[in-house]
């Protein structure tokens, strides 16, 4: 539950950040007359959806093991990823489509509009604020090893980046003067673009693991290495891994002397379960097969 409560206290900060800069940016871009702003202003209010799903998820991903979940809950954290991901490649299109609207009217010589100061601070800001909770986040997700905060803490630093594009473009259209007032559609188009790798990149994680996805080869081979360290232990193999939201589960069989008691047999396998335990985390779902050399 600890867990939990942090996670809750980091997404209402980033919840907190969100809801001005949603209200500051959509002010400023409306008055300001500014699509690269407008488009940074839904951004930030994909993000206030997604602290709205992780709060949402977090809570039943961190129920225990019933009935009819007796693996847990956490693939609903894993769950939380995925949605972000989408919220973000239709935010990513939202904004695409839009600028490449205003260029398209600008290339036929419709005249485009110069953006005001106001968007431009506006822009400057979202930058400062946005790192900031980015920082926070993803310090505070690595620490509860949460991969719905992880993804979250991204797309605040998505944010911020967009929001240099954004700034970039506003500055441009501003001080260049009217013949590169089209440098603001063209700053939404770089903001759209970003967005759209930062969410295939979530969802290509968040499916993997909803689909079982084996765990990195790295981790799979120091699994390896630990069972192998155990005293009559021999040829961990038959390893099978996954990702349950931010636990492991892991399956192997290994060998031990077949002339051995079968309470022995027990104990050597209760102590390889132990130590991946001791070096995973205490949920870690361990299964060992023991068979005879």
């Amino acid at each position: 539950m600890e867990r939990n409560k942090e996670i809750y206290k980091v997404t209402l900060v980033g919840g907190a950040v969100n809801v001005i800069l949603v209200a500051f940016k959509f002010i400023a871009g409306i008055m300001g007359n500014s699509a690269a702003m407008i488009a940074d202003a839904v951004h930030s209010l994909s993000d206030f959806i997604t602290d709205i799903i992780v709060l949402a998820f977090v809570r039943i991903s961190g129920k225990p093991q019933d009935k009819s979940h007796e693996y847990g809950h956490g693939k609903y954290e894993t769950l939380a990823l995925t949605l972000i991901g989408v919220a973000l490649l239709a935010v990513a299109i939202w904004i695409l489509y839009g600028g490449a609207t205003k260029i398209a009217t600008w290339l036929n010589g419709g005249r485009l509009e110069a953006p005001g100061m106001l968007a431009l601070w506006a822009a400057l800001l979202s930058i400062v604020f946005k790192e900031a909770v980015y920082r926070y986040s993803i310090i505070k997700a690595r620490q509860l090893q949460s991969p719905a905060v992880e993804a979250n803490a991204w797309h605040h630093r998505s944010d911020a980046l967009s929001s240099i594009g954004t700034a970039v473009g506003i500055g441009g259209a501003i001080f260049l003067g009217q013949r590169w007032t089209v440098l603001d559609p063209l700053a939404s188009l770089v903001v759209g673009a970003f967005i759209v790798k930062v969410s295939v990149h979530l969802l290509r994680d968040g499916i993997g693991d909803l689909m079982e996805q084996s765990l990195p080869d790295e981790v799979e081979k120091e699994i390896l290495q630990l069972v192998a360290s155990v005293p009559d232990v021999e040829e961990p193999h038959d390893l099978r891994t996954r990702r349950i939201g931010n636990h492991y589960a892991i399956e192997l069989h290994i060998l031990v002397d077949g002339d051995i008691t079968l309470r022995e047999a027990h104990d050597k396998a209760s102590t390889v379960e132990d130590l991946l335990k001791s070096h995973y985390g205490q949920d870690t779902h361990v299964a060992v097969h023991v068979e005879p050399k």
